[in-house]
């Protein structure tokens, strides 16, 4: 049911057993695909509605639908993306893995951790990672040990971090280099380049270190004197570099505005018949645009092709970068037309580099042209797309523009409701569009996001000033939602914020 403001209204997985691959046949043939996104709902209705794990099992039971591998899979992605109660979708995981010779599969399984990793509940991922090795220890993967560390790279030390992998030494069923390098490209993502080799250099003798440790740590370098020393160290340790490594080497020197080096590792390469492919050739368009030769990189689109490499969208986005930095956008669009001509579809990439260029030179009517083109082409804005466009019509005071965009958000789900939704409020607020500020504020919490605290005292002094009482209390209720109590004095009608202190949003 929509919420209407009330200021409108009048006052699988099988193993390798021969009976538990029979089981995992059973639990897997009742499934019906066209039933399966309404029996996903109904099944994730229960477990977010359920008050306790009693309550749950006979709601399930219940119901009537049969909990296979593939619903029970998108049950618990429904819940990573829900963002709901971690406990909720565990008691839920459990209870399936208890049924007699039923057995999660590796996905199941890594969406579980991720929930559970997300809300921080460490001591809950140990007790999980410890039943599955009972029952199913080829379940823990080096897949798993990723999702596992990345949570706790997010929250811990670097220490502690390859502390907790050295506990899947107990759990996984091997522990060997894939294991470590799945270590490292955690450490890459979730801490820094430095703390990553560096843990390679105190690990690497109890690891044998192969090529894809190599292009692990050879990503992200800023200095090309230290990646050709650890270029250098791999060479030594008997590793042939591949096509990644070296493009690894190629984007350095590109980024260091070094393109001729560049172009040498490129002809080094074709010595050892190691052919470039198209991520070689989009390092050297992007470094050709640093030194301030975009006519250049556009040429390379087409020596690719004459090498029998085609451009694909990165490489065309590199070249049309170029053009926006330079300020040709006339040069840049051309190249976004040829790209539609050789069957590309220009994605929210390409189209945010416009908006950029818009945005900075404050013109609205390109940037709501651009995006109308987007729209009509199926592409959705990311969220930096929609944070240029709706500061701009915050500047120009553009309200019907801006609701256009927020009411596509809210329809096809695309961009980030708190951080849209902040300017637009802030824009609605200033110009006393009351009514519009509540619908706005009703689609957020229907869609289970929740306006900033902010966002909400602006909208409070607005509805005050209008004596809106009654819709107040209504957002006030709704905000209660997240976990944040609101009340009005009804003896001088004062609205009294006593937030919840056990949650500490971080509102930018």
């Amino acid at each position: 049911m929509m919420l209407k403001p009330l200021s409108l209204q009048s006052p699988s997985r099988c193993a390798s057993r021969i009976s538990t691959s029979l089981l995992s046949r059973v639990f897997c043939s009742r499934n019906h695909p066209p039933l399966i996104d309404n029996k996903v709902e109904t099944v994730f209705g229960i477990v977010t509605s359920s008050t306790s794990s009693k309550n749950m099992k006979e709601s399930l039971k219940s119901s009537g639908v049969f909990l296979s591998n593939d619903l029970i899979d998108k049950v618990l992605k429904r819940a990573r993306f829900s963002h709901g109660n971690p406990l909720q979708a565990l008691e839920f995981f459990n209870y399936c893995g208890n049924r007699k010779g039923f057995y999660h599969t590796p996905f199941a399984l890594d969406t579980m951790l991720y929930i559970l990793g997300r809300s921080r509940k460490l001591d809950d991922i140990w007790d999980v990672l410890i039943d599955i090795k009972r029952k199913d220890r080829s379940l823990i993967s080096s897949r798993t040990m990723q999702v596992v560390l990345a949570r706790i790279a997010k929250v811990c030390s670097v220490r502690q971090t390859v502390e907790s992998f050295r506990k899947f030494k107990k759990l996984a069923p091997i522990f060997d280099t894939t294991c470590f390098n799945a270590l490292l490209r955690t450490l890459c993502q979730e801490k820094s380049m430095s703390h990553a080799r560096n843990v390679y250099h105190s690990l690497k003798r109890e690891f044998r270190p192969n090529m894809q440790t190599f292009n692990i740590l050879l990503s992200g370098w800023k200095s090309s004197e230290e990646a050709e020393g650890f270029f250098q160290e791999m060479r030594e340790m008997g590793v042939k570099p591949d096509v990644i490594s070296y493009n690894s080497l190629i984007d350095v020197y590109c980024k260091s505005r070094e393109v001729e080096n560049a172009y040498k590792i490129i002809d080094k390469m074709r010595d050892e018949d190691i052919l470039p492919d198209v991520i070689t050739y989009t390092s050297i368009i992007g470094g050709l645009g640093l030194i301030g030769q975009p006519d250049k990189a556009r040429g390379i689109l087409k020596e690719m092709k004459e090498y029998g490499c085609y451009p694909d969208v990165a490489a065309y986005n590199a070249a049309i970068r170029n053009y926006c930095i330079a300020k040709r956008l006339g040069d840049a669009y051309t190249l976004m037309d040829e790209m539609v001509s050789k069957g590309l579809s220009p994605n929210a990439t390409t189209y945010n580099l416009f908006f950029r260029v818009f945005y900075w030179s404050n013109d609205l009517r390109s940037s709501w042209d651009l995006y109308q083109r987007m729209m009509h082409a199926g592409c959705l804005p990311c969220t930096q797309s929609c944070m240029f466009f709706i500061r701009l019509c915050r500047r120009q005071e553009k309200v019907e523009m801006a609701l256009q965009m927020w009411n596509d958000m809210v329809d096809r789900g695309f961009g980030s409701y708190v951080l849209v939704s902040d300017v637009l409020f802030d824009l609605l607020c200033d110009l006393g569009k009351v009514v519009e500020a509540e619908k706005c504020f009703l689609q957020m919490v229907e869609k289970r996001h929740k306006p900033s605290n902010v966002s909400f005292r602006r909208i409070k002094v607005l509805m005050e000033l209008a004596k809106n009482h009654e819709a107040l209390e209504n957002l006030s209720r709704k905000m209660a939602i997240f976990g944040h109590s609101m009340k009005v004095c009804e003896s001088d009608d004062i609205l009294v914020e006593t937030p919840d202190l056990d949650s500490c949003p971080n509102f930018a």
